[in-house]
C-alpha cells in the first residue's frame, strides 16, 4: 500500500468535466453527456483499499442525503484487476450489490479515465457544477478512521454550498488514500 496525500495537477478548479462513457455494477452505461443534475461528484474508489473501504459508508449516505438536491454521484474503479483481482468488474458487482450502493459504480477498465482527472488515489473526489466545471478536489473529509472524530467535512461542505449556489468554501485539499494501482 503507497499512502498518496497529494492532488490532481492535471485538472484545476474550473477546468470543464474530461467526458467520459464507462460500464457500470448494475449493467448500465454511464456517460457524463447525458447527466442532467446540477452537481456532479466524481469519486476515484476501488473495493480493496483501506481508505476507500474506511470511506465507503460516508459516501453511500453523502449520496443519498443529496439525491433529492440534484446531485449524482458516479464512483470509479481505475485499479488494475489483473495484479488486483478484488478490483475487478465482477468483484466491483459483488460489492455494489452487498453494499446497496445509491449511484452507478464503474469501471474504467483503460485507466484514462483517471489520467484524464489527474486522480492519484482511492478516494479521491472531483465536484462539478452545472456547468460542468470543476469547484472540488481533494478528500472526503478530516479523519479516514474516526468518522466521529472528523472536523473537516469538505467533501459535504463543497457540495452543499454548490446546491445553495455558492462557492465552495475550500475548493482545494489534498486528497488521502492507496495509489491507484497503475498497469505497466
Amino acid at each position: 500500500m503507497v499512502l498518496i496525500n497529494d492532488n490532481s495537477s492535471v485538472l484545476n478548479i474550473d477546468d470543464p468535466l474530461p467526458h467520459f462513457r464507462l460500464p457500470a455494477t448494475d449493467g448500465m452505461t454511464v456517460d457524463t453527456k447525458t447527466i442532467k443534475d446540477p452537481v456532479l461528484v466524481v469519486v476515484f474508489t476501488c473495493n480493496h483499499c483501506p481508505y476507500a473501504q474506511a470511506y465507503e459508508d460516508r459516501l453511500i449516505a453523502l449520496a443519498e442525503h443529496f439525491d433529492q438536491e440534484g446531485v449524482q454521484f458516479i464512483l470509479i474503479n481505475s485499479n488494475d484487476a489483473t495484479d488486483y483481482p478484488e478490483d475487478s468488474f465482477e468483484e466491483m458487482k459483488k460489492r455494489y450489490e452487498a453494499k446497496g450502493y445509491p449511484c452507478p459504480y464503474c469501471f474504467d477498465e483503460s485507466q484514462e479515465v483517471a489520467k484524464s482527472f489527474g486522480a492519484l488515489c482511492t478516494p479521491h473526489c472531483f465536484v462539478f457544477d452545472r456547468h460542468r466545471k470543476l469547484q472540488y478536489k481533494g478528500r472526503v473529509d478530516n479523519n479516514w478512521e474516526h468518522p466521529d472524530q472528523v472536523t473537516a467535512k469538505n467533501l459535504w461542505n463543497a457540495i452543499n454550498a454548490l446546491v445553495e449556489g455558492k462557492d465552495p468554501p475550500v475548493q482545494e485539499v489534498n486528497a488521502i488514500g492507496c495509489s491507484i494501482k497503475w498497469k505497466e
